[in-house]
């Protein structure tokens, strides 16, 4: 490739994260002034606004990346624009109808756009780049793009929201996304088009189903939870429907002759990885929509003015990804991991102790100049990691594995940090109920340090100080 159509290569893939995260802010900034169109909505029924997409973000994306290693990562990738762009346009016109279950329904279809991209978009930089300095270098661009798209995507949210006619943001967003699809059909190069050298594998579609009814069901019963409540019968028994799918799932893979998720791949350190990014993700989910649901409703903050707040996260998110890259070529992965996780703890811990009444740039800037640092340190590390130790025809299952657990996590835990605040002491107090939330998410950030630090340890008694080579 040459410089300019590498550059426009490594920007239509990386802006998919982006646009990823800008879906999560189009909806959570202006959730308040969507959810009035749709009558009277209680806190519980908002919170699916943003749950029903990281749910089939994060249940789709391991089939998405098994059909990029099957079809192509480039046609995957390009039908996942288009995807997005249709079902962005349907969320917008869900006003029509009035019913905030529709506008749920394409909220959930347009997060299956996300997860047909980032793992493709992984998968194509992968096999563009062998290991080393560059292929660093773009994973990180990829991750610093998070905080650029949550801040766009809320901004523009609350813009159209506040000052003309909130479903512009959609119509408006799935635009963007069409126009980024035409331009990845001329930019991805040829070769990238093709799918990965080997015998064709077969798709398992027993595993495929298994899956996600397992993933949709538990999540599904975590996030009625705050509704319903664990006594209900219905919640614990889509729970254990939930479970036994998982259960069947892992038996199908062990015995599939092409299995979805080969355990074989699942080894000590694969696992280690994925339960830090699954519970230091899990608790910026609960930070963020905690959050920003803390400024409007305790401060009385604007959704134009929190998107405002937020924007100090960019650059952070720059600096961050700058770090990242250097530290991945200086120091070990498991390091690199291991500060993330301290990253998250902390701006959780500064963010949750904030008073109702203060300077914003006491606690909430500090906060959101942290958290950044925590994904844009984790989500690179734990990719390189993953890509290194998959061969190169599994590039989109060790690319999806990361975004599974990174969404799913997200929308796990706003299931549990919602029912916290349902039933925990002095929920009928806006201001302690949100801390009650944000106490779940030091629960998970504090494991995430715990796991990361044996993590580290474990790494350096096998291996020592072994660094990339760059």
């Amino acid at each position: 490739m040459s410089t300019a159509r590498e550059i426009l290569f490594v920007g239509v893939c990386a802006v998919s994260h982006l646009m990823t995260q800008a879906a999560l802010g189009q909806a959570l900034a202006p959730i308040d002034i969507i959810a009035k169109d749709f009558g009277n909505v209680n806190p519980g029924q908002m919170s699916w606004f943003i749950a029903a997409y990281s749910l089939t973000v994060g249940t789709f994306i391991m089939i998405s990346g098994r059909l990029g290693d099957i079809f192509g990562h480039k046609r995957i990738f390009t039908f996942g624009y288009a995807w997005l762009g249709m079902w962005s346009c349907f969320a917008g016109f869900s006003v029509y109808p009035g019913r905030h279950i529709f506008f749920d329904f394409c909220r959930a279809m347009q997060g299956i756009g996300p997860a047909l991209l980032m793992p493709n978009a992984l998968a194509l930089f992968g096999r563009a780049y062998p290991p080393g300095i560059r292929k660093n270098i773009v994973f990180s661009i990829f991750g610093a793009l998070a905080p650029a798209g949550f801040v766009i995507g809320a901004t523009c949210g609350s813009l159209f929201a506040q000052l003309a006619w909130w479903p512009w943001a959609f119509w408006s967003y799935g635009l963007t996304a069409f126009a980024l699809c035409a331009l990845s059909l001329l930019v991805i190069p040829k070769a990238l088009a093709e799918r990965p050298s080997g015998p064709r594998p077969s798709f398992d579609w027993t595993g495929s189903i298994l899956a996600v009814a397992g993933l949709v069901l538990v999540n599904v019963a975590f996030n009625n939870a705050p509704l319903y409540g664990w006594k209900t019968q219905h919640v614990y028994f889509v729970l254990i429907m939930g479970l036994m799918c998982l259960g069947a799932f892992v038996w199908v893979e062990l015995k599939a002759v092409n299995p979805l998720l080969p355990m074989h791949a699942v080894n000590s350190t694969v696992g280690f990885v994925l339960a830090l990014v699954g519970v230091g993700w899990g608790a910026f989910g609960i930070w963020v929509f905690y959050t920003v649901r803390f400024l409007e409703l305790i401060r009385g903050a604007t959704p134009l003015s929190v998107s405002a707040q937020y924007v100090p996260a960019v650059f952070s998110g720059l600096i961050a990804s700058g770090m990242t890259g250097f530290m991945l070529t200086h120091t070990p992965v498991s390091f690199v991991m291991m500060i993330s996780m301290v990253a998250f703890c902390a701006g959780i811990v500064i963010s949750c102790f904030q008073p109702a009444h203060q300077i914003y740039w006491a606690q909430t800037f500090i906060g959101i100049i942290i958290m950044p640092f925590g994904m844009d340190m984790s989500f690179p590390a734990a990719t390189v990691i993953l890509s290194d130790h998959m061969p190169r025809e599994h590039q989109g299952l060790a690319a999806s594995l990361v975004n599974t657990v990174v969404n799913y996590s997200i929308s796990i835990a706003l299931g549990i940090a919602g029912t916290v605040e349902v039933y925990a002491p002095n929920n009928h107090d806006p201001f302690q109920a949100n801390r009650n939330a944000f106490y779940s998410a030091i629960g998970l950030s504090g494991l995430g340090v715990v796991l990361g630090l044996m993590f580290f340890i474990k790494s350096m008694i096998k291996e020592g100080w072994v660094v990339l080579e760059h």
